[in-house]
């Protein structure tokens, strides 16, 4: 009897334990990018997926562009707030999407770690901030079906 490996089987991670994958998504001020894809993944995988955001040099608040570029697709950000990142944060995730944070980052072996180029919405009004937000949207559809690929998405 012979087993075939795929992709999907090959590696061990603390999601397989629980069941249930866990994503940290870090960018410098954890305002903007980081907290759009976290408000998305935990809406659109409606509870499914473990999530997790957090930044190497927390803003004060949420980019309010951010938080109205999301209330128009029906996500209420208006009461997170950045958080730090955390050697912790990182351990505990089986996937690392980093969003321009660079070398601030910890590594860990056995992690996936994708490196996501957004433009930073730090700044910007909601006009421009929708386009930002929309490639998210497309980001975190695509990484639930990968993460969730025998259930279904939105």
């Amino acid at each position: 009897m012979t087993a075939e490996t795929t992709p999907e089987t090959t590696a061990t991670t603390p999601a397989e334990t629980t069941n249930k994958p866990s994503v940290l998504f870090v960018c410098v001020h954890n305002a903007g990018r980081s907290q759009m894809a976290a408000a998305y993944l935990t809406h659109l995988s409606e509870g499914r997926i473990e999530v997790r955001s957090a930044g190497s040099a927390p803003a004060d608040s949420v980019n309010p562009a951010a938080v109205e570029a999301m209330a128009e697709e029906g996500i209420d950000m208006s009461a997170q707030s950045p958080k730090i990142l955390t050697d912790e944060a990182v351990q505990d995730s089986d996937v690392v999407i980093t969003m321009g944070c660079g070398d601030a980052c910890p590594f860990y072996p056995g992690k996936r770690y994708e490196d996501w180029k957004l433009e930073d919405p730090a700044g910007k009004g909601v006009e421009s901030v929708r386009p930002i937000r929309d490639e998210i949207k497309a980001r975190i559809q695509a990484l639930i079906a990968e993460l969730l690929p025998a259930e279904t998405t939105k």
